[in-house]
């Protein structure tokens, strides 16, 4: 083993890798040309201006000229306008906020909008700070207040051994305090910090205030303008180190809060222009470029892309002339080079000259995972990932240096219409700059998010060069420039690294030596029908050989003069090297699409993937390369062979580090699943592998059909995984060495096929048929059938209450002034109880960079407007708990055309309530069996090329879930296998799926209304008797009850007199006496009059009959469901009665002095602010009397019904109140807040917490309220 010594330098340059692109030779060269004059826009997840290496370029200019949310994540609505009374005025968050005299605001006009801050906060960060806030806000103070609570209940229990009934509730009180602060720290949720904030116009621009001081003191706080006027930016504070900028629109309705949704985007900014004056080898690629910061992943979505987000993005570009833009991001698409946002992408490339450079993605090995935009795109650059052995060293500390190498996760081309994909390659790894929330300053970080900007700081050198050498670039003239001067490194497949290592200072020179020629800024446009190349993998193109028409158009700059346009005729050589592609040999080329054709012969080639290209070259000037480049891939896939028992077996593989072997393979007809077994021989060597496997399947993005692995084989060990497979298809299998993986291992490999195949797939079950078949059949070999089907969520399709399409602002008008559209779709829907639900629309989801809408996002809200979450395309990422209750969902669709979005209006939308617990379905051998709901299927064996019907009963209507109706459907999955392989199978996913699981056969259940309830055979004899009654006496008692209805709606006792005189003993009449004056706007002046009905109520009442009644346990009399009606109606009125009673006793002491004309009482809207104060002040003898009353009533109410029931909790909490037992009122208070949220509720549990000095828990509770009970819905 090699000795290592102190004195060996530390590799700096293996930390962020400027040595093997050829940067770091390049400035030596040209230390002026490093990125001045170059504007470089960064999409992603937001810079942080206080990172270390972001404050200035090397020219003194600012890093950063701008930063922008484009998500609407940040955005606040200001329309609240205020004007202050002496200096203060009230903040939307409930605090008393105090304006400097300092701040200049000629209108004395303020706007004043609220954010919580765990709305912005990283993920990261939010549980950092909600940690941190627990242990220094909330545990001392709890555990004090804990404390307390039983120290005073020992000392009670001592100084009471025998407590009195007076003492037995202060006994209760103390329990009620002790289980609160128990029950408090059990619900603990941190709301996270609410941020007031004031915005106004001194005259001269907007300025804004975000109130970090959580207290109103403002004059503590920054007053910042819009980023872009001064580069202004503060912190949120010493603990959470999250610095933000703002931005106002909207003349002032909008006011944008902009963080960093996560370290990404300040990592990717650091690599490509990060500039440190005392430390050069830290410096980025391009140090003396500068950025403009877009934020385009969503804090709603943890960070995911927005189409508004790209969209509003591309905009600012285009607004600000970039250069350059570096986008480290991407999706799997379903079909690529098309749909609104690479429309967008492709006009700045091509109509305002933007260098668009891009990730090709972190899904390999398997080829055809390139992402979208970097690989799939036209106009976008796409860029792989390399790692060096210097990189090995001082990034990942490895014991030894390994050859260079593409790593194994690096997406690989080519793209499915053809394309090669992968444009070119960078270092795919750096220990950069991140944010200070994340308290390091700087962090390794890998993927081709990495590489794209260390090739974006590359180009920006590149330019750098060109104008200051006089050269105006163009996009294809450096792009052709980095293709045809690029590395090629042995060993590594041109899907993988593209063209090649970036080269900058070859490049350079290559675009100095051919800028005069006039093919120097002309793009080209290859076509092959509707495909970018020719990518022949389906076995039947592989047959014969076949002919290709092959396109070609010259694409010029904008605004190229015509004159220009009529002069070109270009005389172009058409060269390709295998025999196997024959093309012509030369293309005259003019301002038109020409035509040439491409004979590919495929017979004769081995196993295997075989890639090629024809080159166009320019007669004139064959020295400067290819001026484009038509792609070919042909697949060749190996056969199984026809038996019994269908496998490939591989022995005696040797692997390499980073090595990969990859097989396509013809799915035998029939195959379901494969199952692959490796196994290793080197007793010395554990491994690492990855086990990738890739359908592709037309109009369906790759990650539809694949599955991957990443496993550990021990020494001597061997490991053995499943996945599905589609018959018939050519699936990819790459068996992968680790890259990092040291050692060399020799394996064994087998892979075998199985399968049974199922019809109909998927299976549609409709209960109205009672008995369901389907079809079991094994075309292959033997297999065990065991077929069970798990129904796993029911879906509640919804229609739009409401929509609306206006114009957006100002942030979404594209060039010539288009103007982009909304429209807003509201739904709602009603939650039976307390589950997990994924919201969806089915129109658009799974669609983001190829979708024809420029892009969606839902808002799901409770019945109080708040925001509970968010989603957009990709709805398995986006699964929320919910309680039972009702929702809200809005859903944004954007566009430029309102006539598309008018198409919408009635867009359905569906909710998918996951099942709390799976139901099954009975299986059956046979109809006889199913329709006699006898002997259920058991497991058998099928032979090969034999079948099985099996049949499915429907479900009892006592285990359809609650709240479900026609339209409703249950889903679930069919699984048949009954090895465990087979099995699991059927739930291989792909790695970045989520939660995501592929059912091989998915099944629906669709709901029909459920059975009609027989009537109550007691009421419609009762409806009998009714008719024998007299007509008069029927109508008189219809007039009544009419009289009685109405009496609530009068403020009048007139109706009560006469009514009184004609039924003196009619319950019904006095109960809604009592509820008449109960509800009145004078109440308070009526108390004695409340007390007064309660007890004519009470006295209409037997109690005792009533107590009889209820003490029996059968009533065998013929009338007993009237007579069990009649009297529940009594105990309820009765209860009713001596609970209004009591509230009004209860309001009659809580009353502060003279009061009793018209003052406030503590009742749920009121403020029990002077409780302690307004018993003793309250003076006289009759008050002695309520007191006693009011206790009598206590007493009274709790032989009939528990102090927690529902509707007692308001008599419960004002008796509570009365005698001053803060511990109980809260835990009345907390119950009457669970039954009915609301905000006066919660502002009456704040109130006590602070009478029992638990000053922790309110002020947590005070943060929730503007949380929990929004002015409005949160903008989009």
């Amino acid at each position: 083993m090699a000795a290592h010594t102190t004195e060996e330098p530390f590799p700096f340059h293996g930390l962020l890798p400027k040595k093997e692109t050829g940067a770091a030779s390049y400035l030596t060269r040209f230390p002026e040309h490093d990125g001045r004059g170059v504007l470089i826009a960064i999409l992603d997840t937001g810079v942080d201006p206080g990172a270390p290496g972001m404050q200035v370029t090397t020219d003194g200019k600012p890093k950063i000229v701008d930063i922008i949310d484009t998500t609407g994540s940040g955005d606040v609505n200001m329309t609240t306008e205020v004007e202050p009374k002496d200096e203060i005025i009230n903040g939307l968050s409930g605090r008393v906020l105090k304006i400097p005299p300092s701040w200049v605001n000629p209108s004395g006009k303020f706007r004043i909008g609220v954010k919580n801050g765990y709305e912005f906060f990283p993920k990261a960060l939010k549980e950092r700070i909600q940690k941190e806030r627990k242990e220094k806000l909330w545990d001392p103070a709890h555990r004090a207040a804990l404390a307390e609570v039983c120290r005073r209940t020992e000392e009670f229990d001592l100084l009471h051994p025998t407590p009195s009934q007076a003492e037995k509730l202060q006994k209760e009180e103390l329990q009620c305090q002790s289980e609160l602060l128990a029950s408090l720290e059990k619900k603990y949720s941190d709301p996270g910090p609410v941020f007031d904030c004031v915005l106004w116009h001194d005259g001269i621009t907007w300025r804004a205030v975000v109130d970090t001081s959580e207290c109103g003191e403002l004059s503590k706080c920054k007053v910042l303008t819009s980023y872009r006027e001064a580069q202004e930016y503060a912190s949120l504070g010493n603990a959470e180190m999250l610095n933000y900028s703002i931005n106002i629109y909207d003349d002032g309705n909008t006011m944008c809060i902009v963080t960093s949704g996560g370290a990404h985007g300040t990592h990717v900014a650091s690599i490509a222009a990060g500039y440190f004056p005392e430390e050069p080898e830290r410096n980025g690629v391009a140090p003396g470029a500068q950025i403009l910061a877009l934020k385009i992943g969503d804090t709603r979505l943890s960070t995911m892309e927005t189409g508004t987000g790209l969209i509003r993005a591309m905009i600012e570009v285009i607004n600000h002339k970039c250069d350059l833009v570096n986008y480290s991001y991407g999706e799997a698409t379903h079909w690529p080079n098309c749909g609104r946002i690479c429309e967008v992408i492709t006009e700045a490339v091509q109509k305002h000259n933007v260098i668009f450079v891009s990730s090709a993605g972190n899904n390999g090995p398997c080829l055809s995972t390139v992402g979208c935009p970097g690989g799939t795109t036209n106009s976008v650059i796409g860029v792989g990932a390399y790692v060096t052995p210097d990189m090995m060293v001082a990034e990942y500390s490895l014991r030894e240096k390994l050859p260079p190498n593409q790593y194994t996760w690096s997406s690989r081309g080519p793209s499915t219409d053809g394309a090669l994909g992968v444009s070119i390659s960078a270092p795919g790894g750096a220990i950069a700059s991140v944010p200070n929330w994340t308290l390091r300053g700087t962090q390794l970080m890998n993927g081709t998010s990495m590489s794209s900007p260390n090739a974006c700081g590359g180009i920006a050198l590149i330019l750098s060069g060109l104008k200051q050498n006089g050269i105006p670039p163009s996009v294809p003239a450096v792009r052709r420039a980095l293709e045809n001067t690029a590395l090629k490194v042995e060993d590594i497949e041109v899907f993988a690294q593209g063209h090649g290592i970036i080269q900058v200072d070859r490049a350079l020179d290559y675009l100095i030596q051919h800028a005069s020629l006039a093919t120097s800024h002309l793009g080209f446009s290859v076509t092959v029908g509707s495909q970018r190349g020719i990518y022949l993998r389906d076995p039947t193109q592989i047959l014969t050989p076949s002919d290709h028409g092959v396109g070609i158009e010259p694409i010029f700059p904008e605004n190229t003069g015509n004159s220009e346009r009529i002069s070109l005729q270009l005389h172009l050589a058409l060269t390709c090297s295998p025999t196997w592609v024959q093309c012509p040999s030369h293309l005259e080329l003019m301002n038109q699409c020409r035509h040439f054709n491409v004979r590919i012969d495929p017979l004769g080639l081995r196993e295997g993937v075989h890639y090629t290209e024809v080159w166009g070259y320019d007669t004139a000037a064959p020295a400067c390369g290819p001026l484009f480049r038509v792609p070919i891939t042909v697949i060749i896939p190996s056969k199984v062979p026809d038996g019994r028992n269908p496998e490939l077996c591989f022995k005696d593989i040797h692997f390499r580090p980073g090595q990969i072997k990859r097989h396509f393979i013809t799915v035998p007809p029939g195959a379901s699943w494969a199952e692959i077994t490796l196994t290793s021989h080197s007793g010395d060597v554990s491994s690492k592998f990855v086990l990738h496997a890739v359908h592709l399947v037309k109009q369906r993005a790759y990650r539809a059909n694949e599955f991957y692995k990443f496993s550990s084989l021990l020494e001597r060990g061997s490991l053995t995984e499943a996945f599905p497979v589609l018959s018939g298809k050519i699936v990819e299998l790459c068996i992968a060495r680790w890259w990092a993986s040291l050692g060399d291992v020799t394996v064994d490999y087998s892979i075998s096929f199985h399968g049974l195949h199922t019809s109909p797939s998927p299976l549609h079950v409709h209960a109205s048929e009672g008995v369901t078949s389907f079809e079991v059949s094994s075309p292959l070999r033997y297999e065990e059938v065991s077929p069970a089907i798990t129904l796993k969520s029911w879906v509640q399709p919804l229609r739009p209450l409401s929509s609306k399409i206006k114009p957006l602002g100002m942030r979404d008008v594209l060039p010539n002034n288009r103007q982009l559209y909304e429209i807003i779709l509201t739904y709602s829907f009603h939650q039976p109880k307390s589950g997990e639900v994924t919201p969806s629309c089915p129109m658009l989801c799974e669609l983001l960079y190829e979708s024809e809408f420029d892009s969606q996002l839902w808002m799901l809200f409770d019945q109080n407007k708040r925001l509970l979450g968010s989603g957009d395309a990709y709805p398995h990422q986006y699964s929320l708990k919910l309680e039972k209750g009702d929702y809200t969902v809005r859903l944004q669709v954007r566009h430029e055309q309102s006539s598309e979005l008018e198409r919408l209006k009635d867009l359905p939308f569906v909710v998918s309530h996951r099942l709390s617990t799976t139901l099954s379905l009975d299986v059956y051998e046979s109809h006889r069996a199913a329709l006699m709901a006898k002997k259920k299927a058991n497991s058998g064996t099928l032979s090969p090329g034999t079948s099985q019907h099996f049949f499915v009963t429907s479900l009892p209507d006592d285990k359809i879930p609650k709240g479900t109706s026609p339209g409703c459907y249950l889903s679930g999955s069919l699984v048949c296998p009954k090895s465990e392989f087979g099995k699991k199978a059927g739930q291989a996913s792909a790695k970045r799926q989520g939660k995501f699981k592929k059912d091989v056969v998915p099944v629906v259940y669709h709901l029909i209304p459920a059975p009609n309830k027989s009537k109550n055979g007691a009421k419609e004899k009762d409806k009998d008797g009714e008719k024998e009654k007299d007509v008069k006496d029927e109508f008189a008692e219809a007039m009544r009850d009419m009289k009685i209805q109405w009496m609530t709606k009068v403020d009048s006792s007139s109706i009560y007199n006469e009514l009184k005189e004609s039924y003196p003993d009619y319950l019904p009449l006095h109960v809604q006496r009592l509820h008449q004056l109960d509800s009145e706007k004078e109440r308070l002046k009526r108390l004695s009059d409340v007390v007064s009905a309660a007890d004519c109520v009470i006295s209409q009442i037997d109690q005792t009959a009533l107590a009889v009644y209820l003490s029996m346990k059968t009533d065998p009399r013929p009338d007993a469901a009237s007579i069990k009606s009649d009297m529940e109606k009594q105990k309820s009125s009765l209860l009713d009665a001596l609970c209004r009673k009591g509230c009004a006793l209860a309001d009659q002491l809580l009353l502060p002095a003279g009061a009793q004309d018209g003052g406030a009482v503590a009742t749920e809207e009121s403020q029990p602010e002077d409780v302690g104060e307004s018993v003793a002040s309250s003076s006289g003898d009759g008050l002695h009397g309520v007191a006693k009353a009011l206790t009598d009533t206590f007493w009274e109410v709790q032989k009939w019904a528990e102090l927690t029931d529902s509707k007692v909790l308001m008599f419960s909490y004002k008796h509570a109140l009365v005698k001053e037992m803060h511990g109980r009122a809260l835990k009345f208070a907390s119950k009457m807040m669970e039954e009915k949220p609301s905000k006066e509720n919660m502002k009456n549990c704040i109130q006590l917490m602070r009478h029992l000095k638990w000053n922790h828990c309110a002020i947590f509770s005070e943060n929730w309220l503007p949380v929990m009970y929004p002015v409005d819905f949160t903008p989009f």
